[in-house]
């Protein structure tokens, strides 16, 4: 462990972890045949991941759990009931009732993983967190694309394996948080008494006055329409692969394999992002590539039939690398713009309401996906767009702090 920085162990940690989010939609064509699902159902159950994640990063916000317990025993009791969950889904899931069930209650694990990593992230290395948080965004998305690669190592395995290879990852993710544990710039957790607590759920909500604070509100609207893109994209992506010329003339990789390869290259997307918002700022950079990532969509959208499939794969890579790379300046921009002693709760509360919107965007292109295909991505336009036209017009009247990655 000691070869390892912790920032590089964090990381490793988050890959292994969030490998759960996306494991479900991996398995899609094995699903279609054992349980006859659907796009739309496909849909439904990235929905019910996406529903649990939100009901527990309120609960962080706002129930004051993160600051009772150590940032790394809620990450290994996430990740350890994570891989539970995702196991019943496996192998004890009688039809999409119950696997939604399951689903719901991996995400509910999630938000144990993804927050508590970034705060991990400052328990031990503060003066670097706005860097490290583009490394820590960079894993999630190899987390999300790792479970493609799985299904494409192992072709010829039932979908129960390989789902399930997701869940010994997230066990191996605690382990390495067990072994390195929290950092020593963290105050230690706070001893409150049930009725404390209870009464700070209720009062909690005064966080939601950060967004009178125009930098933090032109931050959240950039977040806000980027997700609305994200993981209905994300969703998409295999069948976006198979519904065009890329699957008929890129048959060595497969489906698996080339979906892998769209969303895994976010990482480099983040990654690149990171290392340009030190000299140009997190604001340039998040804008650069939501535009980038929007008229990705908008060629698709145009273009999708008639494009050699050379060159669609060229845009789907491009898309893939893009409709990431703003997520972690947003963030930067939004830590950023608000008091120090409600950072937390106010990325919760932020990191809440764009997964929120997820389900609207995700529900939304499946069932349209099954009418009109491929051209279903127009549905993906508007977020792009309000993100922004939302960030431009908030921070007209007034000059942004200059935010720069440490």
């Amino acid at each position: 462990m000691r070869f390892f920085s912790p920032i590089t162990i964090i990381a490793a940690a988050q890959l292994l972890g969030t490998s759960l989010w996306f494991s479900a939609n991996s398995a899609a064509d094995g699903l279609a045949l054992s349980w006859q699902v659907t796009a739309t159902d496909i849909g439904w159950l990235t929905n019910a991941v996406q529903g649990g994640f939100i009901l527990g990063t309120l609960v962080l916000a706002l129930g004051d759990v993160a600051d009772r317990y150590r940032a790394s025993h809620i990450f290994i009791v996430s990740a350890l009931a994570g891989a539970f969950f995702n196991g019943c889904f496996a192998w004890f899931s009688e039809g999409l009732t119950s696997a939604l069930v399951y689903r719901f209650m991996v995400g509910l694990c999630l938000a144990g993983i993804y927050p508590m990593g970034m705060k991990l992230v400052v328990s031990w290395e503060p003066e670097r967190a706005g860097a490290a948080l583009a490394q820590l965004v960079a894993m999630l998305t190899l987390g999300t694309a790792l479970p493609h690669g799985l299904r494409e190592i192992g072709a010829g395995l039932p979908w129960q394996w390989v789902i399930f290879a997701s869940s010994v990852l997230a066990v191996a993710a605690a382990g390495l948080i067990y072994r390195l544990g929290d950092g020593p710039h963290l105050p230690r957790p706070v001893t409150r008494t049930p009725h404390s607590t209870t009464r700070r759920l209720f009062t909690q909500p005064a966080v939601f006055q950060v967004f009178r604070i125009p930098q933090f509100r032109a931050a959240a609207f950039g977040y806000f329409g980027h997700m609305w893109e994200l993981y209905a994209f994300w969703a998409i992506v295999p069948l976006l692969v198979s519904g065009t010329s890329l699957f008929e003339e890129s048959s060595a990789l497969g489906v698996p394999g080339l979906s892998f390869a769209i969303i895994a290259i976010g990482a480099l997307g983040c990654i690149v992002g990171g290392l340009l918002s030190r000299k140009m700022g997190s604001g340039p950079v998040a804008l650069g590539a939501l535009a980038a990532s929007g008229s990705c969509a908008l060629i698709f959208v145009l273009f999708w039939e008639t494009l050699p499939s050379i060159w669609l794969l060229v845009l789907l890579l491009v898309w893939g690398a893009t409709v990431i790379a703003d997520s972690p300046q947003f963030s930067a921009l939004s830590a950023a713009a608000c008091p120090r002693e409600i950072v937390g709760a106010a990325l919760a509360i932020q990191n809440s309401i764009g997964f929120s919107i997820t389900l609207v965007s995700i529900a939304g292109i499946s069932a349209l996906f099954e009418l009109t295909g491929p051209a279903s991505v127009w549905l993906l336009l508007p977020g792009p767009i309000f993100g922004l036209l939302g960030f431009i017009l908030t921070t007209r009247g007034f000059t942004p702090a200059r935010e720069q990655q440490s």
